[in-house]
Parts: C-alpha cells; structure tokens; sequence
C-alpha cells in the first residue's frame, strides 16, 4: 500500500501473539495484492478491466465494495469508489486493512494493540500501564508539530485517521467531478471506535470543505473531528475535548 506499518502489542500468550502478528502482516500484504490499482494482476484491476466479475474475486473484494457503499451512502456522495470512470477502492482498503489486522491480533489474546499504518491508527485494548494509548496529530502547518494528542482513556477501541494535503499533495478527489477536491482545509483527523470508517469520514470531510465537512461530521454518532484550514484556524467537534489528554 505504500506506506510504513508499526506494531505494539502487550500481553497474551506469545506464541499465540506471535503466530496472530504473522498472519496479520500476510492480511495485509494480501490486501495489497488484491487491491491494488497499480499491479495489473490485482483482483481490483482486473474487475476494473472486466476480466473478472465481483463474484470472481476474493471474497475481500465484496466485503470491501459493500462497505464502500455504505460510506457513499452515509456521506451523500461525498466518498466514492470511482476516479476517472474506473473502479479504484482504495480510500477505504487501508483503514479496513489495518483495523482488521488489528483485530485478529486482538483476538488471539493480546489485551493491548496499537497499530499504525502511515499514521492512521487502530486502538484496541490497553497497554498495560498506568498510561492509556496516546496518539499525536500532526500539525499540518507547522513540520515536527503537534495539532493535538487523543488520549484512548475509557475506550476499549479507538482509531484516530487524517486525511489533508499536508504531505501527499492534493490527492483527495472530489467524486463529484474527479479532480482534486477544491477545500480550504490542509487536514481532517476522524477519531471514533473504528478505523474503516473514521478513514472515510476524513476524506469524505476534507472533499467537503470546513464549514459543510464540520456540520456533517457534528451529525455522525461516536464521531469527532478536528479540521485545520490553510489559513491556520482549527474547528473542533463539540465532544472532541473528552479526547484530548
């Protein structure tokens, strides 16, 4: 998928973490494999060409597709999985792919699972320490910077996801017209219980702009946000506070 995966896990039986570690990491290589819009051999590329049908496909494919629809329904449009007239899922297969990894090490027995795929980050359990999970939001305006830290306190399952300009350039497309969504917002961070989603949220809000993607997200349950405009003002969620420590 491009980008850097990093694992913490606490507790559990070793052998059983370890052997659940590996096949979270060939999950997520699988899901490179079939989703991917830039290996002609991807079951997504060649769905997209019509050489398969979606009942042809790993059975992620569909799984996937039908999620994917739920998020388009639930943003009004404003997430898709079409750019440029041709198939391509990818803004929901990294949060859905890391979240489920997570989750299968999760329930081998670990009590606590972090992981982070290019700072998207699904949250489960505890660390075992006086100290919850922290996540850092990076400051899109300023290199090194911190816009917040979320704190997991109380939650059995967290994810924290952003979606901006900041560093990929203008890569967010609006489905509307497929080009790059015009919006004066540099970063959108989602933090709710699932990672599949709040990565949706993000890149559906940031399409949005500040004022609509702020409203829309106010309106979605166990969701809160936080939005960083290029002109450097912050909009919040009203509940986002109860997650900032």
């Amino acid at each position: 998928m491009g980008t850097v995966f990093s694992f913490d896990v606490r507790g559990g039986d070793p052998g059983a973490v370890r052997a659940a570690l590996d096949e979270a990491v060939a999950g997520l290589r699988r899901a490179d494999e079939v989703f991917s819009t830039y290996r002609d051999d991807s079951d997504v590329s060649r769905l997209a060409r019509g050489e398969l049908t979606v009942a042809g496909c790993a059975p992620e494919v569909a799984e996937v597709l039908e999620l994917a629809a739920e998020a388009e329904r639930v943003s009004e449009g404003w997430f898709g999985t079409l750019l440029r007239g041709r198939l391509d899922p990818t803004g929901i297969v990294k949060g859905w792919a890391v979240e489920r990894a997570a989750r299968r090490i999760a329930a081998a027995g670990a009590h606590g699972v972090s992981l982070n795929g290019g700072g998207d980050v699904q949250l489960l359990g505890t660390p075992g320490t006086p100290r919850p999970w922290r996540v850092g939001v990076a400051d899109p305006l300023r290199a090194g910077g911190l816009a917040a830290v979320v704190s997991a306190a109380g939650a059995a399952e967290l994810a924290v996801a952003t979606s901006g300009s900041a560093e990929r350039g203008a890569h967010v497309v609006d489905p509307r017209t497929g080009l790059p969504a015009v919006t004066d917002l540099v970063s959108v961070t989602v933090v709710a219980p699932r990672l599949t989603w709040a990565d949706c949220w993000a890149t559906a809000a940031f399409a949005m702009g500040s004022r609509k993607g702020l409203a829309w997200l106010e309106s979605l349950p166990q969701v809160e946000a936080l939005l960083v405009t290029a002109g450097g003002e912050v909009h919040c969620t009203r509940g986002l506070a109860a997650w900032l420590g």
